[in-house]
């Protein structure tokens, strides 16, 4: 632990270390405002008041811009139901990405699967930004984004698992900072802190060489160091630290391209964090009511729960038995320990999450966990203890801890702006506000507030 903070921390002092990017390729928005969405997953609004957080760019950006009390994130609080509201203004119910990933069942009746890759055409049921953009001729570059994947929309991209043979992975090799070797195991043999940083030298490449009206860039180890180490841990601190100097990074190429009086950065984040000490394997209980059955070597039944962290969907696939099971499975499942709430499917519509039969993804029953505890996979045993405390995210979006960042500075912000509690619902329309483009279905207004 103490050899992996002092690595991180080392890497957070260390000064942007790059060759430069090549000039720009002809191919550039020109003219015009251009914003750059950034988000540092899982990052929590109560970080903020601490008067030690090591991000003095963030706090700079706070001073010349605007930046609200806390940004409540929808449900569930989750990295890919919330990206995915921040580019298109509608929640859950109506975009339909519940996990992170397309969350399929498969026709034998084995356990459920979250497939990340699926083409964002079929998980994503909202028009974007970036869909909007392309309809004006106008240009998106995206780094590490998510639900963005087989994209038409997006002409620079550099995914979560690049393409070494990409437009953008070409860019860096040929600068020397990374080799096509690394690309190919880049999520298996690399730490997470190198990927941000690689992350970073992508997101600089397409800023200053293709220069899109949009750049949507995820900065994701604050996430796995939390989810390892807890919130607001020492481990989180040093990953709050280095995602300052990878948006210190980018900005600085901003400026060295001469970009910076067109450019409005938004920094926010998906959601917060909170501790858990005990895990909750929801389908072991189905286990012990005998709904799921071992079959040939798996476990297979009508009845499964998918779970993720602090909430867990609940599916019935069979229609026919879904009026008499539910009543039973919600009166069961709200005596178990640590479960704080189980909503039925117009209770969950409620909330925000899809509405029964709009979509196969909308939970006939909705699982909320009591803070210390989180959901999990598992068939064995119901509660387990966890020691030392590990972080998690998916509770309720009015919970206090699962609040969210929201931060605006550069050429069309207002300085000293301060704004109350917000909904990231309001974050899509305010960048469409910026880059006049619409998004008809967006249910809350821009921030008009904070523009200038």
């Amino acid at each position: 632990m103490r050899k992996l903070l002092a690595l991180l921390l080392v890497a957070a002092s260390l000064g942007p270390v790059h060759a430069q990017p090549p000039p720009n390729d002809g191919t550039a928005a020109t003219h015009g405002p251009i914003v750059v969405l950034i988000t540092i997953d899982g990052f929590p609004a109560r970080a903020l008041q601490d008067p030690k957080l090591p991000m003095p760019t963030l706090r700079k950006l706070m001073q010349e811009g605007a930046y609200a009390k806390a940004m409540q994130p929808i449900n569930p609080a989750v990295t890919w139901p919330n990206h995915t509201s921040l580019i298109s203004g509608v929640d859950a119910g109506t975009h339909h990405v519940m996990a992170n990933g397309l969350i399929t069942f498969p026709p034998d009746g084995s356990r459920p699967e979250v497939k990340p890759w699926t083409p964002k055409d079929q998980l994503v049921h909202a028009r974007t930004l970036y869909d909007a953009l392309t309809e004006k001729g106008m240009s998106t570059g995206q780094v590490d984004w998510v639900a963005i994947y087989g994209t038409k929309h997006v002409q620079w991209s550099f995914a979560e698992q690049p393409d070494a043979n990409g437009v953008i992975a070409q860019d860096l090799i040929a600068q020397g900072l990374v080799t096509k070797e690394q690309l190919a195991t880049f999520g298996d043999d690399s730490t997470p802190a190198w990927r941000d940083q690689i992350w970073t030298d992508a997101a600089v490449d397409i800023l200053t060489h293709h220069t899109p009206n949009l750049l949507l860039f995820h900065l994701l180890q604050t996430d796995t160091l939390q989810h390892e180490y807890g919130a607001l841990s020492p481990a989180a601190y040093a990953a709050y630290a280095y995602a300052d100097t990878r948006i210190a990074n980018l900005i600085d190429a901003a400026r060295t391209a001469g970009l910076l009086d067109r450019i409005t950065f938004v920094i926010a984040s998906d959601h917060g964090f909170t501790d858990y000490t005990h895990l909750i394997h929801p389908n072991a209980e189905l286990v012990r009511q005998g709904m799921l059955q071992m079959e040939k070597g798996s476990y297979r039944g009508d009845v499964w729960i998918q779970p993720e962290g602090g909430e867990a969907s609940l599916y019935v696939r069979d229609r026919a038995k879904r009026s008499a099971l539910l009543p039973r499975l919600k009166a069961d499942f709200e005596k178990l320990p640590g479960i704080a709430a189980v909503y039925t499917a117009s209770d969950a519509n409620q909330l925000g999450l899809p509405a029964s039969g709009s979509t196969d993804q909308a939970p006939d029953l909705y699982l909320v966990a009591k803070a210390g505890y989180s959901f999990t996979d598992g068939t064995d045993q119901l509660v387990t203890d966890v020691d030392p405390a590990r972080g998690g995210h998916g509770y309720l979006n009015s919970e206090a801890d699962m609040q969210a960042l929201f931060i605006a500075a550069g050429a069309h912000v207002r300085h000293g702006v301060r704004l109350g509690v917000i909904s990231n619902l309001r974050v899509a329309p305010t960048i469409a506000e910026l880059l006049q483009v619409s998004l008809p279905a967006a249910t809350q207004a821009p921030l008009n507030e904070i523009l200038q």
